[in-house]
Order: structure tokens, then C-alpha cells, then sequence
């Protein structure tokens, strides 16, 4: 069997994978339209028009069905992986002799790679198409606004940049913890439970106490990109309705996205140190 890592996956089964990610891409490109659409809508409705209302509602009908037929095929394929490489890894496992604690513990950790391609993967393809999609979008109606929403980026990227290794770290030593679980409880020791369970979640709060700070950061940059947008808009002498309805949309919907990156960077690093840690011998 080959290494367990997010990339390996992708390849092994690339043409069962490919298709719901053309749909994700689908879904992601009809999300971006809503709030050009909804302020087209509004000047519209301004005039007696209610093009702009026809406009919508298709674009409201072809996400609805797109994102259905999606997730309805999303649940039968990620579930046929699972079955898939689940008894490989144990058959790997067994053949190096490892702990009956050890497998149970990694075929959990397992799990969490089929989650991140069934349910994370598409929503961080979403936000990275959303991203550029609402800032090239954003670019065309005010570049103040694109400049203060590329610079929230790249405050990201910096914060993440500088405690990639420290939280790495902290996800070995919590995964290094939890494969002792098995072995902890067949003791049947009440004393030994406890210290164990204690020193689990001591490690998991230092990986809660990270991301804390990491978001605080972050939303305060999100906070002045809000703050900053009415009054560069208005100050512009944008006095369309809907025009400054969508751009005020297009940010609240870029903060939206750029916010979920530090969940999919904190599931990409912990799933590189699972992926490292079932490659050893």
C-alpha cells in the first residue's frame, strides 16, 4: 500500500474524485454571481424591472441543483474509499507487527482524510474560488477596497507562515498521546485513565490556545477591512443602491471565505503529521 496522504488519495482515485470537484467548481461560480446579481436586482426593481429578478432566480435554481447532485454522489464515493483503504492500512499495520492499540488508533486518524476530501475539500475549493473570483470582481468596482481585502490575505499567510512548525509539533504530540488510548483503557487503572485523559486534552488546549491567538489576529484585520469599506465606497461617491450593496455584499462574502483558510491550513497540517506518522515502519 502506498503512503496515506492527501495528495496519494487524489491520485489513486482522481476520476471518482474529479467529478464532484467540477461540480463544487460549478456551485463556487454560480455563489459568486449571487451579490452582483442581487444588487443588479435592486436597480432594477428601482426602474420596474425584474429582469434582474429573473437573473437571480436562475442562478438560485442552478446552485440548488448543482450542490444537491453533488453532495448526494459526495457520500457514496468518499465512503467507497474508506472501505477501500481502511483494510489496507490494518493489513500494512499488522504486517509490521503493531499493537492492537496502535491500529485502532490510526484507523481513526484515517478517517479524518476521507472527512477532509468529502467535506473540507470542497469547501476550501469553494473559498479559494470564491476568493479570487470576489476579488477580481472587487478589483473592477473599487481597487481601495481590493487593496485593503488583498492585505487581510496576506496577514493570513504571515500568521501562518510563523507557527506552521510550532503547530505541527503540538498535533504530534497530541496524535503521540492518543495511540496510548487502547492500552490505557484495557488497563482498566482508574488512575492511569485520568492522568491520560488529562494529559490529552493538555495538548489539545495548547492546540486550541494557538488558534485563538491566530484568529484574534485575524479578525482584527477583518474587522478594520469592514470598517474601512463603507467609508472608502461612500467616499468614493459610489450613490448607486445596488452598486454599493454589492460591494459591501462581495467583501462580507470574501471575509466569510478568507476566515475558513485557518481551519483548512490547521486540517492540512494535521493531516501531513498523520500521513508522516503512518509511513513509519
Amino acid at each position: 500500500m502506498t503512503n496515506i496522504s492527501i495528495k496519494n488519495l487524489l491520485l489513486r482515485f482522481r476520476w471518482r474524485i474529479l467529478f464532484t470537484f467540477v461540480l463544487v467548481t460549478l456551485e463556487a461560480l454560480t455563489g459568486i454571481l449571487f451579490p452582483l446579481l442581487i444588487g443588479i436586482a435592486i436597480n432594477g426593481l428601482l426602474e420596474d424591472s425584474f429582469d434582474g429578478i429573473l437573473y437571480l432566480s436562475i442562478a438560485g435554481a442552478v446552485a440548488l441543483i448543482v450542490g444537491s447532485a453533488r453532495r448526494f454522489y459526495d457520500t457514496r464515493i468518499y465512503s467507497g474509499i474508506y472501505c477501500k483503504i481502511t483494510p489496507e492500512m490494518i493489513e500494512n499495520e499488522t504486517n509490521k507487527d503493531a499493537s492492537v492499540s496502535r491500529i485502532s488508533a490510526r484507523t481513526g486518524l484515517l478517517t479524518e482524510f476521507v472527512e477532509f476530501l468529502e467535506n473540507s475539500m470542497p469547501e476550501m475549493i469553494t473559498a479559494l474560488i470564491s476568493v479570487v473570483g470576489i476579488l477580481a470582481i472587487i478589483a473592477t468596482l473599487n481597487i481601495n477596497v481590493f487593496f485593503a481585502c488583498l492585505s487581510l490575505l496576506g496577514l493570513i499567510v504571515l500568521i501562518y507562515t510563523i507557527t506552521g512548525k510550532f503547530n505541527y509539533k503540538l498535533n504530534a504530540n497530541y496524535n503521540n498521546q492518543l495511540e496510548k488510548q487502547v492500552d490505557v483503557l484495557t488497563a482498566r487503572d482508574s488512575i492511569a485513565i485520568k492522568s491520560f485523559y488529562q494529559e490529552l486534552m493538555r495538548w489539545n488546549i495548547k492546540l486550541s490556545d494557538l488558534e485563538t491567538m491566530n484568529y484574534f489576529v485575524i479578525w482584527v484585520g477583518v474587522i478594520a477591512v469592514f470598517i474601512y469599506t463603507p467609508i472608502t465606497v461612500i467616499g468614493a461617491g459610489v450613490l448607486s443602491y445596488g452598486l454599493v450593496f454589492s460591494i459591501i455584499m462581495y467583501v462580507f462574502d470574501y471575509t466569510g471565505s478568507i476566515v475558513s483558510f485557518p481551519l483548512f491550513i490547521q486540517q492540512a497540517i494535521r493531516l501531513k503529521e498523520i500521513s508522516a506518522r503512518l509511513a513509519k515502519p
